[in-house]
Order: C-alpha cells, then structure tokens, then sequence
C-alpha cells in the first residue's frame, strides 16, 4: 500500500511539474511577443527567451525523468501531458487580461 501510495504521488507532482514548465514557457513566449516586438533588438530578444524558455523546459523534464521517473516512462509522459494542457490554460489567462486592457 505504501509504495502505490508513493507511485501515485510521484505521478502527481511529475504532471504538476508539467504544468509549471508549461505555465512558464508558454507563459514567457506570451510576454515574449508582448514586449519583443517594441524592443530595439526584437530579434535578440526573442532568440535569448527562446533559449532561456528551452532551457528551463529541458533542464525539468530531466529533473522529472531522473529523480521523479527513475528510468520509467511514465512520469515523462505525465509531465509532457501536463506541459501541453498548460497552453489552453495560458491562452485562456493571458486573453482575459489581453481583453480587460483593450476593454479600458
């Protein structure tokens, strides 16, 4: 019973970290395209989010496939799961605020 009981545990928090990577790359790809485009250098701007938004993904889904997964394949799955289901989320947050500013 304890071991099932940390299974699922482990399964949880990899599909929480695949919402918070999610959260901030899409997130930061949203404040990216906000901010880059009146930025001086635009094209730097959105190459160095890029490569920070990439890093930070890569270096947690390895956290997750490392110390979550253990060399399975199912906390990966998981966590990509959650990554993907933070985009709907992300859109959905960042329109409502997008709308209230235009609205004003």
């Amino acid at each position: 019973m304890p071991e099932t009981l940390l299974l699922t545990f482990g399964w949880m928090l990899a599909a929480l970290a695949g919402l918070l990577l999610g959260a901030i790359f899409f997130g930061g790809l949203w404040w990216t395209v906000r901010k880059g485009l009146s930025s001086r250098r635009p094209a730097l701007s959105f190459t160095a989010s890029l490569l920070l938004r990439m890093g930070i993904a890569i270096a947690g889904f390895n956290w997750v496939g490392h110390t979550i997964g253990q060399s399975t394949w199912q906390p990966l799955l998981l966590c990509l799961l959650g990554f993907v289901l933070a985009r709907p989320l992300v859109l959905r947050l960042t329109a409502t605020v997008t709308e209230i500013r235009h609205a004003s």
